[in-house]
């Protein structure tokens, strides 16, 4: 699996939407037997990026001490979405995926705050989109041929 870009819009630190086109940032991921270091200050973002991707691909972050609950920004206005989405690229074929977390949003009849529901949509190569959690789920691991718990032992190696 390679990602293209990933977008997140109020995802942690990100308030706004915030774009992370890996294709301008070369390399990112690593071929078998190379070592690649994602590096930056503490509290740059590093494992945000990681929690994204993992997030879009499992629907949950890629460590155990982060609850999906956590990932809407702190920083971020009541009227910007909270969301991630990843352009990723499988054996030749482009796949899309997007979610968002259950949070508080303005309620777009009447004042206040209501309560966003968690969303999925998949969409496969040939423009079907799936948008069932359960089924987006089977498909991306089946897709991809690891769980999230595989997925984290090789994409989060400390």
């Amino acid at each position: 699996m390679r990602p293209i870009k990933l977008t997140v819009s109020a995802f942690g630190p990100y308030a706004g939407k915030t774009e992370f086109d890996f294709d301008k940032l070369g390399t990112l991921f690593a071929k078998p037997g190379q070592k690649i270091a994602f590096v930056g200050s503490t509290g740059a973002g590093k494992t945000t990026i990681f929690d994204a991707i993992t997030y879009a691909l499992y629907g949950d972050s890629s460590g155990n001490n982060r609850e999906v609950s956590m990932f809407r920004s702190k920083y971020t206005s009541d009227e910007t979405p909270t969301f991630v989405k990843l352009i990723f690229n499988y054996k030749g074929k482009k796949y899309t995926i997007k979610r968002n977390p259950e949070y508080e949003r303005v309620a777009q009849r009447g004042s206040g705050l209501t309560k966003q529901t968690a969303a999925v949509e998949l969409i496969l190569p040939d423009g079907k989109p799936i948008t069932k959690t359960r089924e987006v789920d089977k498909e991306i691991n089946n897709i991809i041929g690891i769980n999230r718990d595989q997925f984290c032992q090789i994409a989060m190696i400390a």
